[in-house]
C-alpha cells in the first residue's frame, strides 16, 4: 500500500455524534489513499472509543485511559507516523468536499508555509474568526486603546475580530488548531506541540515556534471545514471559555516570551478591559436586565488580567 501523504489525528472527548460526522467526512480521503486517520480518545464516557472500533475499522484507534489534552494526544500520533503532512483535528469538525485538496494545493504553491489553515465555518454558516496576531506589547497597546478601529489596514493586518478579511488567502501569524495541516518538516523541526499547554493556547504556541523556526502559516479560505466550536471544552469548563484560554495564553507568554514582557502585556490588558467594562456601566444602569450579565462577564475578564499581573513568576509559568 502506498504511504498516504496526510495523517489526520483526531482528538475525541465525549462528542460521539460529532465524531461520527467527522469520520464520515474523512472517509473519502481514506478511500482515495490520500489520508490515514487516527483517533485518540481521551477517556470518553459516552462510548466514543467503542463507536470507532465497531463502525470505523479503517481508523487507527488509541483509547487512552486518561485525558491527555489536545497537544499531547496529537504528539502521540505524530510519533508513530511519518507522512509528509500531519493534520490536527478536533472531533467537532467535518471536512467539506475539496477542502483537503485546496489545503494541499496551497502548501504546494507556498513551500515556505509550514502550516495551512482552512476557513472554519460555524453551524450558522458564518466564518469563524480563526486567525490572530501574536500577543505582543505593541499589539496589546493597540487593543487596549482601540487604535485598530482608526485604520482598516491595521485592523486587517493584525486580524482583530470584525476587522479581518476572511476572503483573502495569505500568510498569517497563527491559526486555531481545530483543523490544521502541518508540514512534517516543520513539525519535526519544532518538535510538535508543547505538552505543557494541556488545553488552550497550544496552537498559539505552535504558531509562534513555527514562525520562530522560519516557517509561515498560510490561510486558505477556499478550503472549508465545518466546526461545531468548543463542543468538548464547554462540557469540561462550562459555557464561559474566555478566562480559561486567556490564562493558558499567559502561561505560554511567561514560558516563551519571559515574565517581564508577560507582566507588561497583562498591565495593558487590565487597562483595556477596564475601559471596556466602564463603557458598559451607564448602559447597564439604565437597562439592568440586558446588560447586567454582560457587565459581570467583562469584570471577570478584568480579574483574569489582574491575576496575571499579580501572579508570581513561578505561578505564571505554571499556567496551562
Amino acid at each position: 500500500m502506498p504511504q498516504p501523504s496526510v495523517t489526520v489525528a483526531v482528538v475525541s472527548w465525549n462528542t460521539r455524534d460529532l465524531l461520527t460526522r467527522c469520520l464520515k467526512s474523512l472517509h473519502p480521503e481514506v478511500q482515495r489513499e490520500r489520508a490515514e486517520v487516527w483517533v485518540v480518545d481521551n477517556a470518553s464516557t459516552d462510548g466514543s472509543a467503542d463507536l470507532v472500533a465497531e463502525r470505523f475499522p479503517w481508523v487507527r484507534l488509541i483509547a487512552s485511559p486518561e485525558n491527555l489534552g489536545f497537544g499531547r494526544a496529537i504528539n502521540l500520533v505524530a510519533g508513530q507516523t511519518s507522512s509528509e503532512w500531519l493534520a490536527t483535528a478536533n472531533a467537532d469538525i467535518a471536512l467539506r468536499p475539496g477542502a483537503l485538496d485546496a489545503m494541499l494545493a496551497a502548501g504546494a504553491r507556498d513551500p515556505g508555509a509550514g502550516v495551512i489553515a482552512p476557513r472554519l465555518v460555524l453551524p450558522n454558516g458564518e466564518t469563524q474568526h480563526s486567525v490572530f496576531a501574536f500577543p505582543t506589547v505593541p499589539y496589546s497597546l493597540i487593543l487596549a486603546t482601540g487604535l485598530y478601529r482608526l485604520s482598516a489596514t491595521l485592523g486587517d493586518r493584525l486580524a482583530f475580530v470584525g476587522h479581518w478579511d476572511t476572503e483573502k488567502a495569505r500568510r498569517v501569524p497563527w491559526a486555531v488548531a481545530a483543523f490544521l495541516l502541518v508540514r512534517r518538516a516543520a513539525w519535526d523541526q519544532i518538535d510538535g506541540f508543547d505538552e505543557r499547554q494541556w488545553m488552550y493556547a497550544e496552537d498559539l504556541d505552535l504558531g509562534w515556534r513555527v514562525h520562530s523556526a522560519g516557517w509561515a502559516t498560510r490561510y486558505e479560505p477556499r478550503a472549508c471545514v465545518d466546526h461545531e466550536s468548543s463542543a468538548s471544552t464547554k462540557q469540561h469548563f462550562g459555557p464561559e471559555l474566555a478566562p480559561h484560554w486567556q490564562r493558558s495564553t499567559y502561561g505560554y507568554l511567561a514560558r516563551r516570551r519571559g515574565v517581564p514582557r508577560t507582566k507588561a502585556i497583562a498591565g495593558l490588558n487590565v487597562v483595556g478591559a477596564l475601559l471596556r467594562w466602564a463603557k458598559l456601566v451607564p448602559r447597564s444602569l439604565r437597562q439592568p436586565e440586558p446588560f447586567r450579565e454582560v457587565r459581570r462577564a467583562h469584570w471577570r475578564w478584568v480579574l483574569v488580567h489582574v491575576d496575571a499581573l499579580r501572579a508570581s513568576p513561578s505561578n505564571l509559568r505554571a499556567l496551562r
